[in-house]
């Protein structure tokens, strides 16, 4: 969607497999530091990372976006994009710093995380399932970036 819009994208990974090689210690660790390192040597003006929230109630739902102080840009990013997603997929969660992942910390360009619901939510997890729904969100961020450089 993107790259129809012109912009050149770059994806740290194209499958289901992590990125840590030659580790000592944590694998997830190795993973994360590689994922940096690539964000990094990309030279991109942002980054988003994309995630699916779990945890062990199912009442929590909704997208959300996460962001770290470690780039003064990084909150305006993020609290664009939420709103962008609060307008497109009625969600009521808002933005939230967390300054403690690992990978977020190492990364200097500005960026945020983003959770696109949560698969402990029957709900969530039935409409993140839909190709529509996928869609729906993959639009959404979509304008919620173009809104940011604009």
């Amino acid at each position: 969607m993107l790259e129809k819009e012109g912009a050149i994208v770059y994806l740290t990974r194209y499958g289901d497999y992590d990125l840590s090689k030659n580790y000592t210690g944590s694998r997830k660790k190795s993973d994360l530091n590689n994922r940096a390192k690539i964000i990094n040597e990309s030279k991109a003006d942002i980054y988003i990372s994309i995630h699916l929230n779990s945890i062990s109630s199912s009442t929590w739902s909704g997208a959300q976006v996460f962001y770290d102080d470690v780039n003064e840009k990084n909150h305006d990013l993020a609290i664009l994009m939420q709103e962008q997603l609060k307008k497109d997929l009625n969600t009521t969660r808002d933005v939230k710093e967390i300054s403690t992942m690992l990978m977020n910390r190492k990364i200097t360009i500005p960026g945020i995380l983003i959770e696109a619901g949560f698969l402990s939510n029957p709900n969530d997890r039935y409409l993140l399932r839909k190709s529509e729904y996928q869609y729906k969100i993959s639009e959404s961020i979509k304008k919620g970036i173009i809104k940011y450089f604009d």
